[in-house]
């Protein structure tokens, strides 16, 4: 077994090695990459199918280089290691799952016990073992009432690209009525009013309100709006390019 650690952090790249080793006699090879790129081609030149990741890192996120390497090898099991459990990573992450795939989420401030275990369980058990705190922000983020769906969540993150009402019923494959509901969802949800006045007099753009709202909640953030720009200039581009013949 081979263990790729993706963390640009060189203490905690160094102390990841020494977890995999202490948890995972099998393993018998440990390589580190310092960033989501680096962790991409190393994945492919190796043949890696076991993977611990940070989240957070300059060059190329976590997230972008697990998608890459899901889409490359959807067999790979990989352990998400990160500070964070703001809504915006962990949707960021649940987005990219392939079905049936094991995979953890485990925070930095874990015990070295329980990191241990969650590598063994991933790794050797193919079960998947996400941290309390992240499972309470992801029951909160997609729970039924009162939680932002994610059709509206896709919406949302529309809006914060500057897409208009009816370029978005056309990239979500909704009508315009559709969005609009589905937009005074998203204000009530999360407390957007326009606030004194009507017309020119209101005090708040609604659609910016929202956005800010969101990033402050943690439930947007820099990493996910730079993958939807990614996703955006593709869809674009397809559109451009029209139907295949």
């Amino acid at each position: 077994m081979k263990v790729l650690i993706v963390e640009d952090d060189p203490l905690h790249r160094a102390y990841l090695g020494d977890s995999v080793r202490a948890a995972l006699p099998e393993c018998s090879a440990v390589i580190e990459a310092t960033d989501g790129a680096e962790g991409e081609r190393l994945a492919r030149e190796h043949g890696v199918a076991h993977v611990v990741m940070d989240l957070q890192m300059a060059r190329r996120n976590g997230i972008e280089g697990a998608r890459t390497i899901w889409r490359e090898r959807p067999d790979t099991r990989i352990l998400f290691w990160s500070n964070y459990s703001d809504e915006a990573y962990v949707r960021g992450v649940s987005r990219i799952v392939p079905p049936g795939a094991a995979y953890g989420y485990v925070l930095k401030s874990a015990s070295d016990e329980r990191l241990k275990l969650a590598l063994r369980s991933i790794f050797i058990e193919n079960q998947c073992v996400i941290d309390n705190e992240v499972r309470g922000t992801e029951q909160r983020s997609f729970a039924r009432t009162g939680g932002i769906s994610e059709v509206e969540y896709e919406i949302l993150i529309d809006i914060a690209l500057g897409l208009t009402d009816r370029t978005i019923a056309r990239r979500r494959g909704l009508s315009l009525r559709s969005v609009q509901n589905r937009l005074q969802q998203i204000y009530d949800k999360l407390e957007v009013h326009q606030g004194a006045g009507q017309g020119p007099d209101a005090a708040f753009n609604l659609r910016a309100r929202a956005v800010s709202v969101a990033i402050r909640r943690k439930l947007v953030n820099h990493g996910a709006l730079e993958r939807a720009e990614a996703d955006l200039g593709d869809w674009l581009a397809a559109a451009a390019a029209g139907p295949r013949r």
